[in-house]
């Protein structure tokens, strides 16, 4: 039943974004779970304790939230937001990135890494991967500067940092911005520095399939630079701020109020301000999202150490699989494992990446899910910058010839870990007989 197998799409009205659920008939051993994290009464506590608090937004357990987020991860500031997404889309702002600008950023991440540089009329530049670590390639990004480049914005693939040192020192040569996309690094380091403690700004998300979650969506922004943070307040919360506290006369239309000092109302209860043509939204964080994020904040270790357990268990179980190639770890890097990126040598094995996962998805029953087509061929990008064909080789040879993420989380049981180990060691002998 399995050759016989059609894709016939999630069962979640967000597609991809939601699931993987595929209905096709197929008997899935070790399905590809789209809940990346852990559980408990520590959550349901937090989640009942919100509930019974008057402020249920941008209160106090987002306060706690992100003064504990940024003490766990060694920077000055850690502001909430409602996604990694929108966290981005505030640096961008915040950077001043605008119509004729040029952002250099991976073609390996999810689309919107690349979306909020569109979104403010600049253009993405795509530099090639590293193909053995599958981060931006620094070599690569100096290639690609010119006169018009405003920013470098990097991701942190599967949990492994990228070669930030050289990064680092590209951008101070040439007077640009650095964002780390750490969506995928909650508790990865580079020597001994924390993700999102090293470029100008950090974004990362709490989406249910991520190293920690706070119910499903969610994003913080971190920064050591003191200049953002008014900025960054104001684009998360529609650009509100408030009236001087010194000014104690005001006029409007012919109406003047004399603020005394206990005139809590007076003018009015916000002011609303134009920062260079950026304009901020909702992107406000809710109280039962942040204490849970607390609680999740509380056991990520733990759920760290039991991913890089179970992906050495992997790497150690197919270690010497002819044409099967295991994760490298940066010896510069603590990899975090938001992901397990098994590839494959098509020469070495005798057979194509795709016929590989044919067999060990349909006749083996492991779920592999590809991450990520090159974002300049997705439609919408390419058409508006025609990009060309063969942009970054790099990375359209790990995307449509070599590689696959396993199923990785923290509640993998070792049965599942074996299941794997011997469905790829079958796949593999089954393609090359």
């Amino acid at each position: 039943m399995g050759k016989n197998a059609k894709y016939t799409g999630s069962d979640t009205e967000g597609g991809i974004t939601s699931g993987y659920q595929m209905n096709d008939g197929v008997d899935i051993k070790v399905p590809y779970s789209f809940f990346g994290s852990i559980f408990d009464e520590d959550e349901e506590q937090a989640v009942l304790a919100t509930m019974k608090q008057e402020a249920q937004t941008m209160g106090p357990q987002v306060a706690m939230f992100q003064k504990e987020f940024a003490e766990k991860f060694e920077v000055k500031h850690a502001l909430a937001t409602t996604s990694c997404t929108t966290a981005m889309h505030v640096a961008t702002q915040v950077f001043g990135i605008k119509e004729g600008d040029e952002v250099i950023v991976t073609p390996n991440t999810f689309i919107a890494t690349s979306l909020v540089i569109l979104k403010e009329g600049a253009k993405p530049v795509y530099a090639d991967i590293d193909p053995k670590t599958f981060n931006i390639d620094p070599k690569e990004i100096e290639k690609k500067i010119t006169n018009k480049t405003k920013a470098i914005y990097i991701v942190h693939y599967a949990g492994q940092i990228c070669d930030m040192d050289p990064i680092m020192e590209i951008a101070k040569k040439h007077n640009l911005y650095v964002m780390e996309d750490c969506a995928h690094a909650h508790g990865a380091k580079y020597k001994g520095r924390m993700a999102g403690s090293i470029g100008d700004i950090g974004c990362f998300s709490f989406h249910s399939l991520k190293n920690m979650t706070t119910l499903g969506e969610g994003g913080m922004i971190t920064t050591n630079n003191d200049k953002f943070i008014d900025m960054v307040q104001r684009m998360r919360v529609m650009s509100i701020t408030n009236w001087p506290p010194e000014q104690n006369s005001f006029e409007f239309g012919g109406f003047k109020m004399e603020k005394k000092e206990l005139d809590y109302w007076l003018p009015s209860h916000f002011n609303v301000v134009d920062d260079g043509g950026k304009w901020g939204n909702n992107y406000r964080m809710n109280e039962t999202q942040a204490a849970v994020g607390r609680a999740q904040l509380r056991k990520l270790d733990m759920m760290i150490d039991k991913r890089r357990e179970f992906s050495h268990y992997l790497s150690d179980g197919i270690k010497g699989i002819k044409g099967i190639i295991p994760v490298y770890e940066d010896p510069n890097c603590h990899h975090a494992y938001h992901l397990y990126t098994l590839c494959i040598n098509e020469k070495d094995l005798g057979a194509s990446r795709n016929d590989f996962m044919r067999v060990l998805y349909q006749e083996e029953g492991i779920q592999g899910i590809q991450h990520y087509q090159p974002t300049y061929h997705l439609t919408g990008v390419k058409e508006k910058y025609n990009y060309p064909d063969k942009l970054c080789p790099n990375a359209e040879k790990f995307f449509y010839a070599c590689e696959t993420n396993l199923p990785m989380n923290p509640q993998l049981t070792r049965e599942d870990l074996d299941t794997m180990i011997q469905g790829i060691k079958n796949a593999a002998e089954k393609v090359r007989s």
